[in-house]
């Protein structure tokens, strides 16, 4: 008898019972993001362990190149093993690694839970973007993964209300919030272990255009994750999306230390205005993947969003230094920013989806294993890099040049697979085009 009851599927599941595991899949990314912060109770964690803010980086950039490393590692064992044999366990496991925070009452023993942590919660989560590839057919596949980033980005809003409404309750004991977090991990693990499932191999590795139709690629030899790499279009998408990424960590990291500097604002003021900027985030990453999906165009859109995102970058880089903004303006163009990079993030997911599926689809796990480590690096460049950066020069040039990588990854974008108008190219896969780019 298995310790853990986990499904595998024999066949492709339609209707409410495919959303139900798409649900769960969004829900593991949303508690593995909820798990991993920590920013909530940094000023009492500073305190209680007299630990500096330089250390403090130091130990956040080891659990983040050690995340990055895991989740290279768990995406190509889950291509190996199943996405949930993999998943569910390691769940369970974050969870004891969150009562684990507990017991820290140094430095070094937070650097070694929060590596062990990392570690952790990367091979688990690598396996949450290939579930939804799994069970979102293509003509769903924008709006699925739009639907999956509210995990990471809701973690934000899930820790930081927690934290709002039970510190008090502990006395500000940075502890309890911990403790929280590991209870509601269980719980939520639990639910997650007795409704999601696994595709067995066999359908892992077909191309499902819709919920009933589907092509067998038919693929006899074994998969090979360098495949990837000897395509164009995924080297294109490995770089651009490394580019872009800038962007998106610099406000996702010092969005409101950047606009309470620039703009002599407040930090409640500032994370106000971040408020805007991602509410419409999430909105545009779930109806422009619905756009997307209809239209069954990716390319176009994404590039259009990331032009967008330039031109809204470059008007609030011209209105730094005027502290005589209006809040509401600053709201208002916060809000574009973050809708116009909402708009391109869906579409190039399911686009790197396709294109990764198109050399194998039997390698899914590898390719978001890659993606998961890429945004763990880039996240550690942003955090040692813009510190030193801004203090030489200013938030102004730091911005211009996060615009420029946004810019750059334009150009990358035009590599992608995939029609530039609707109802062409990718609305229909065929097997001629799979055995071009098996060859």
């Amino acid at each position: 008898m298995r310790l853990l009851p986990i499904r595998e599927l024999d066949e492709y599941p339609t209707g409410a019972r495919r959303m139900r595991i798409l649900t769960m899949a969004v829900l593991a990314i949303l508690v593995g993001s909820y798990e991993a912060q920590i920013a909530p109770v940094v000023p009492l964690l500073l305190k209680d362990l007299h630990m500096s803010l330089a250390t403090y980086g130091l130990v956040s950039a080891a659990g983040v190149l050690a995340g990055a490393l895991a989740s290279a590692v768990g995406g190509r064992l889950t291509d190996h093993l199943g996405r949930v044999r993999l998943l569910v366990p390691l769940m369970f496991c974050t969870a004891v690694c969150c009562f684990l925070m507990v017991t820290v009452h140094s430095p070094t023993q937070l650097l070694l839970v929060r590596i062990v942590l990392s570690i952790v919660d990367g091979m688990a989560m690598a396996g949450t973007a290939p579930l939804v590839r799994d069970f979102s057919p293509r003509m769903g596949r924008a709006q699925a993964f739009g639907f999956w980033t509210w995990g990471p980005v809701g973690a934000n809003f899930l820790a930081a209300a927690v934290a709002g409404a039970t510190l008090p309750l502990f006395d500000d004991n940075w502890r309890s919030q911990f403790v929280i977090m590991g209870a509601f991990s269980l719980v939520i693990s639990v639910v997650i272990m007795f409704n999601i499932a696994d595709l067995s191999p066999e359908l892992r590795a077909r191309i499902q255009q819709s919920e009933r139709q589907a092509i067998d690629v038919g693929r006899a030899d074994p998969p090979r994750a360098r495949d990837l790499f000897r395509h164009r279009n995924i080297w294109a998408h490995v770089i651009g999306i490394s580019l872009w990424l800038v962007m998106y960590m610099t406000l996702s990291l010092f969005g409101q230390t950047m606009l309470a500097a620039a703009f002599e604002l407040s930090a409640s003021t500032a994370s106000g205005i971040m408020s805007a900027f991602w509410v419409l985030n999430l909105l545009t990453l779930v109806v422009i993947g619905r756009v997307s999906d209809r239209l069954q165009l990716r390319k176009p859109i994404c590039i259009a969003g990331s032009v967008v995102a330039v031109l809204v970058t470059g008007y609030l880089i011209l209105l730094m230094g005027d502290p005589g903004v209006s809040h509401v303006h600053l709201m208002i163009t916060g809000a574009l920013l973050g809708g116009a990079l909402g708009v391109a993030y869906g579409p190039w997911m399911a686009n790197y989806s396709e294109d990764a599926e198109d050399v194998d689809p039997r390698l899914q796990g590898s390719a978001w294993g890659l993606y998961g480590a890429l945004s763990k690096v880039m996240a550690v460049v942003v955090l040692f890099v813009i510190p030193h950066l801004v203090e030489a020069a200013g938030w102004r040039t730091w911005l211009g040049i996060a615009a420029l990588c946004l810019l750059l990854f334009i150009p990358a974008a035009f590599a992608f697979h995939g029609p530039w108008r609707a109802h062409r190219g990718r609305a229909v896969v065929t097997t001629s085009s799979l055995e071009r780019t098996a060859n």
